[in-house]
């Protein structure tokens, strides 16, 4: 009686310990975010005395590296700079000429170097991601609330911040008949493909 109580401890111990190695990988697991250009967007939306401006740029490419456990992030989300659109000629060609001059710095971009708040592997997850945001030649440390959505193999999530373009050296494009804030918002949707991969344990 006694050697199959033993037996069955035994056998509970070692269910647990397997149990034990099979969630270490999970927790150590480094998540990878693929941007899919062809379903993500950025919008901007400008507000004038007459009316409020809304545009659009084309994201370029993207790829993201998380850790969970840390909440450690690496990557960098490229947006084409001279893709800028607002539906009005005249007004694009001041903005790419005189805003961004973006022939002489095409790209803006954002580098996450850590989340705040964890993201599940499973569902919504509503975090803070702070990093670097560069745009017209210059680096601006930058933290902005997002909401991550998560499937087996998918990932989606909206991002909203505010540019304050003029504070940031950028000239303000009012004219004398028009005047338009000195700010613009900016709202990034993303999506793509997620892979999730266990990082090697180390001796002890």
């Amino acid at each position: 009686m006694i050697n199959r109580v033993r037996s069955s401890t035994k056998s509970i111990v070692t269910i647990a310990a397997l149990a034990i190695l099979a969630v270490l990988p999970v927790q150590a697991q480094q998540v990878s975010f693929a941007l899919d250009p062809s379903h993500s967007s950025v919008k901007f939306t400008l507000g004038d005395v007459l009316h409020t401006v809304h545009g659009t740029f084309e994201v370029k490419n993207g790829q993201l590296q998380l850790e969970p456990a840390s909440g450690k992030m690496s990557g960098e989300i490229v947006v084409d700079a001279k893709s800028g659109n607002s539906g009005s000629g005249m007004r694009d060609r001041k903005m790419h000429r005189e805003v961004l001059e973006s022939e002489k710095y095409p790209e803006i971009s954002f580098r996450p170097d850590r989340v705040e708040g964890p993201v599940a592997t499973f569902g919504k997850s509503s975090v803070k991601i702070h990093g670097i945001f560069r745009i017209h030649g210059v680096d601006r440390e930058l933290m902005v609330p997002a909401e991550i959505e998560m499937t087996a193999d998918h990932w989606s999530a909206n991002v909203h911040f505010t540019v304050p373009y003029e504070k940031w050296g950028m000239k303000n494009p009012s004219t004398l008949f028009l005047k338009v804030s000195d700010s613009v918002e900016i709202d990034l949707a993303g999506s793509g493909s997620v892979t999730q991969s266990s990082s090697p344990r180390k001796n002890q």
